[in-house]
This record gives structure tokens, C-alpha cells and sequence, in this order.
């Protein structure tokens, strides 16, 4: 039996990769050099905005020491917000697919590697902040995906705020990369992958992937789960 969902966000909520990408660039020409396309979504979609800025200083790539990763982060943060006020938006079907689970009263949480004010502001700013029980964020845990420190936090304050325990593996995670299945696979719960980042095969470990969210049906979790 289903008893949670926990949500990526990036990719899966709103399609603010794409401005991720765009705002990691905005910060990094001032060192002379930019990201492709495909070397993000290859290498660094997956990463906390530090996690990136590390990988970047460990490859050589980044001149600077890891004491000035805080700054960095900060002036991405500036640069994606003023990109998410004016082009974020929340990607189709999802706000059926929310609608669903609340009709059927099944906790809902958010666990994202974005940093805690990008999440709270695309959630306030599209009406959705209150269909979501609980977020773990970047700077929640010590480990980004693909370890499961953050979905097991997000199962640890859902259980805090449900009377019914929740079990790992009647919790279903919703994803768009390979970092992210790899740690619901760790934290011992299902997982359904949607290709808004990344492709069909990309997205192997998942135990169904899907175009849009609305494609899904109760009867759906409940099997995957059961």
C-alpha cells in the first residue's frame, strides 16, 4: 500500500534546470569559462549548487579556494531568482497529479538538492507551497544525492506529522536524473522517473518512467508499491 510521495524538485515540480544552468554560467564567466549544455547534464545536474562548485575546483576548472564556494553560491542564488520570478514555471501535469494524491490524503514531501529560498519562492509564487507537508533542501543534509540522507530526513518529518507510521518501501520517489533514483534505491523505496532532464534509458533504475505525471493513476502507485 502507498502511504507517501516525495518530489524532486528541478525538473520534476518546475523546469528550473535550465535556469540552474544558465545562473551556474552567469557566475562561472567571470572566470574566463562556461559549462556547456551537455557537460551539465551530464556531470553537475544532479549536484548541490556546492557540490558543483567543488567538482568544478577539483577538476581544475575553478581557481579558487574552497572557502569562496559560500559567495558563489550566493551570487548564483541572486541570478536564479531574478530568472524564476520571470520564467519559472511549473511543468504540465503536475498540479493534476498533486490534486490526486491530496484527494487521496497521501503525505507529500519535497526533497531537492535546490537551496531552500529557490524552492519556497517558484512554490509561493505558482499557489502550491500548501499541498506539500514538509521539504528537506540543500542545506538540510551533509550528503547530496545519490546518497539517501535527504529522503530519509524527509521520511524521518513525515512520520513526525502522520499519525500512521511510513515505511521506506511504501514510499514512492519522483525524479528526473540518475543521481536521484540512485538514492531512493538506497533509502529503500520505489521510484518513478519522468523525462523532463533526461531520456528513457538514462533512467534505468526507476521502476516506471513517464512523460508527464498526469499519466498516472492511483491503481499505478498502489501496484508499484504493493
Amino acid at each position: 500500500m502507498l502511504q507517501a510521495v516525495i518530489f524532486d524538485f528541478d525538473g520534476v515540480i518546475t523546469d528550473s534546470e535550465i535556469l540552474h544552468f544558465r545562473a551556474f554560467n552567469a557566475v562561472l564567466t567571470q572566470y574566463g569559462f562556461q559549462l556547456t549544455k551537455p557537460q551539465y547534464y551530464q556531470k553537475y545536474l544532479g549536484m548541490s549548487d556546492a557540490d558543483c562548485f567543488r567538482a568544478l575546483i577539483a577538476e581544475g576548472r575553478l581557481p579558487i579556494p574552497e572557502a569562496q564556494i559560500g559567495g558563489l553560491g550566493q551570487q548564483k542564488t541572486r541570478v536564479f531568482e531574478k530568472l524564476a520570478r520571470t520564467e519559472g514555471k511549473i511543468i504540465e501535469g503536475v498540479r493534476e497529479f498533486l490534486g490526486m494524491l491530496a484527494v487521496a490524503q497521501i503525505p507529500i514531501a519535497i526533497c531537492s538538492g535546490a537551496l531552500r529560498a529557490e524552492i519556497e519562492l517558484i512554490l509561493q509564487e505558482s499557489g502550491l507551497r500548501d499541498r506539500f507537508d514538509t521539504i528537506v533542501s540543500a542545506e538540510e543534509v551533509q550528503r547530496g544525492k545519490p546518497d539517501p540522507e535527504g529522503f530519509l530526513l524527509a521520511l524521518q518529518r513525515l512520520n513526525e506529522l502522520w499519525p500512521a507510521p511510513i515505511t521506506a518501501p511504501r514510499c514512492i520517489v519522483i525524479e528526473d536524473s540518475h543521481w536521484g533514483l540512485k538514492a531512493a534505491q538506497a533509502a529503500g523505496m520505489h521510484a518513478i522517473a519522468v523525462t523532463n532532464s533526461y531520456e528513457a534509458p538514462q533512467l534505468k533504475p526507476a521502476d516506471r518512467v513517464v512523460a508527464r505525471l498526469d499519466e498516472l493513476t492511483m491503481d499505478d502507485l498502489q501496484r508499484i508499491c504493493a
